[in-house]
């Protein structure tokens, strides 16, 4: 008999993250800045400010060139007028780097979930860091061994919050028909985008943003399935007369993003309302999967709902050893969480998952963690995985 907690609903069955091989400690990326900044100490200032209190202690990178020492990094020069790379060189670099870390995501996740690789009916692919065609999509198709007819979706440019949003997008495809099975991949490469700061906001994105790719299987859910997280119901939000509050935009040298330090204090003005409206009054949940798009936002949600430090601290970690990878962040929140359940045993627990981008859109969706075990009458052999 089919468990009812498992009865119509969908599933994140697998997981898959993958980073670039190149660490960037957190104090020697502030070298290369303080070095870039040496002629504005009005920013200098700033600069240690926000690299002291932002909660990362290291990131990745898919460009040596960061390893180099202070004043010899194109893309953070010692002085004005240096040359630094183009917008056509920074997405040659997203062209040959995005796929190796997208592929390696993609197949631990089908491996996760016990998949094989023609079980896979929609591939939804999320990135705002760069672009080429054809596309990560079709490379993908051919890489993992999807079939050609797999439906591919790519979502491009949304930001931070796009990996949720491919997320609820592929449960509603997955609820649609019992047969579909959707993979979903993100993958960028913020620090391509690293520019000479001009001003106290373009900081924030130099002192946080990584690189990284993560993945993820979603399907009808079975009892025959261990560690999963259930899928309920989510929405959007765009935040009124807050568009100019974060903004991504390409340019001559790379993509200019612009941060708002406000943006903490706006998410409290609206943030309860939309968390009541999806959960329809029910209590908040134990289980908190927050994209930390940076320390204040973590801050802020733990703030407005009193969480207790390891409800969030799923977030903390990953800010703190990865930092923020955009859209891809979310996932790495989620293997996280589903790491640390598995190792405390726990058998189920709901919980919620918020993300924030540019619009300023808020996206938010309910799940619920189910470490159902295999029962024997229920067990099929499972000759080969990915």
């Amino acid at each position: 008999m089919k468990d009812p907690i498992f009865a119509g609903r969908t599933a994140i069955t697998g997981i898959g993250t993958s980073i670039p091989p190149y660490k960037l400690e957190q104090d020697k990326v502030f070298q290369k800045i303080e070095d870039s900044c040496k002629y504005h100490s009005d920013l200098m200032r700033w600069a240690r400010r926000i690299f002291r209190q932002n909660g990362v202690e290291s990131r990745y990178t898919v460009e040596p060139d960061f390893l180099r020492p202070a004043g010899e990094c194109r893309y953070l020069p010692d002085g004005p007028g240096v040359p630094v790379p183009t917008t056509a060189e920074r997405m040659g670099s997203y062209e040959r780097e995005s796929v190796p870390l997208a592929v390696h995501a993609a197949r631990e996740a089908m491996a996760d979930a016990r998949i094989h690789p023609e079980n896979v009916t929609h591939l939804i692919t999320v990135s705002c860091t760069g672009q080429f065609l054809p596309g990560l999509d079709s490379i993908l198709l051919q890489e993992l061994g999807l079939s050609m007819r797999v439906n591919r979706i790519p979502l491009q440019f949304q930001g931070c919050h796009a990996g949720l949003k491919a997320i609820q997008l592929a449960r509603n495809i997955a609820e649609s028909m019992e047969e579909h099975t959707v993979l979903v991949v993100c993958v960028e490469l913020c620090t391509i985008h690293f520019q000479p700061p001009t001003s106290r906001d373009a900081l924030f994105g130099a002192s946080f943003f990584g690189d990284g790719a993560s993945a993820c299987v979603i399907q009808a859910a079975s009892s025959r399935q261990e560690n999963v997280f259930l899928l309920g119901q989510g929405h959007s939000v765009l935040v009124p007369d807050s568009r100019e509050e974060m903004i991504w935009r390409v340019g001559d040298h790379g993509f200019d993003l612009y941060l708002s330090p406000a943006i903490p204090k706006l998410l409290k003005s609206f943030l309860r309302e939309e968390i009541q409206f999806l959960l329809d009054d029910r209590e908040l949940p134990f289980l908190w999967a927050v994209h930390p798009g940076g320390r204040g936002i973590v801050d802020a949600v733990q703030d407005i709902f009193a969480l207790n430090d390891a409800q969030v601290s799923f977030s903390r970690n990953v800010l703190k050893h990865v930092g923020n990878l955009s859209s891809a962040t979310i996932l790495f929140v989620f293997k996280e969480m589903k790491n640390e359940l598995v190792k405390q045993r726990k058998a189920q627990a709901e919980g919620i998952s918020l993300a924030f981008g540019p619009g300023l859109t808020a996206e938010l969706l309910a799940f619920t963690y189910a470490a159902k075990k295999e029962s024997p009458e229920e067990s099929r052999s499972e000759s080969m995985y990915v």
